[in-house]
C-alpha cells in the first residue's frame, strides 16, 4: 500500500539498490543512515525555521492592521474635529456681525444674527448628539405647527374681512 504513493522506480535506480544491497557494505550503510539523519535533521530545522518567520509575519501583520485601524480612526477624529471647528468660527463671524449690526442697526437685525451664530456654532455637537432626530422631529413639528397658525391665520383674516364690491 505504501509503494501505491511512491512514484515508479527507474530501472537504473533499482539496480544500484540491489547492488548497495548485495554488497552490504556496513561503512556505507552507516554513511547512508547518518546522511538521511543529517537530511532530516536538516529538513526539520528549515521546517521550524519557516513555521518561525510565518509566525513573526503574522505578528507583524497584526501589528500592521492594527495600526492602520488606529491612524484611520484618527484621521476621521481630526476630520470631524476640523468641521466641528469650521462650523463654530461660521458662528463666531455670524454673531460677531450680529453685535455689530444691533449696535449700527438696531435691535431688530442684530438679534436674530446673535442667534443665527450660536444656532451655527451649536451645529456640529447637535448633529453629533445621540438625540438628534428627537431635536430636528421637534424642530419639523415647530416649523409645521407655525406653518398651519399661519395658514389658519391668513384664512380667518380673509374670511372676517368686509366685503367690498369690485371696483369699475
Amino acid at each position: 500500500m505504501a509503494l501505491s504513493f511512491l512514484p515508479e522506480a527507474q530501472p537504473g535506480e533499482l539496480a544500484l539498490a540491489r547492488a548497495r544491497a548485495a554488497k552490504a557494505d556496513p561503512k556505507e550503510v552507516a554513511a547512508a543512515t547518518a546522511f538521511g539523519k543529517n537530511l532530516l535533521a536538516s529538513i526539520d530545522k528549515n521546517w521550524a525555521k519557516v513555521e518561525a518567520d510565518n509566525r513573526e509575519a503574522l505578528r507583524v501583520s497584526q501589528l500592521k492592521d492594527a495600526r492602520i485601524a488606529e491612524l484611520t480612526a484618527e484621521v476621521e477624529r481630526v476630520k470631524r474635529e476640523a468641521a466641528a471647528n469650521l462650523w463654530t468660527l461660521a458662528g463666531v463671524g455670524i454673531a460677531v456681525i450680529g453685535a455689530i449690526a444691533t449696535a449700527f442697526a438696531g435691535p431688530k437685525v442684530g438679534l436674530p444674527l446673535l442667534l443665527s451664530g450660536a444656532a451655527i456654532g451649536a451645529f456640529p455637537f447637535v448633529v453629533d448628539s445621540e438625540y438628534f432626530s428627537y431635536i430636528a422631529g421637534g424642530t419639523l413639528a415647530l416649523a409645521a405647527g407655525l406653518g398651519i397658525y399661519w395658514l389658519w391665520d391668513r384664512v380667518r383674516d380673509s374670511a372676517n374681512a368686509p366685503y367690498e364690491p369690485p371696483q369699475k
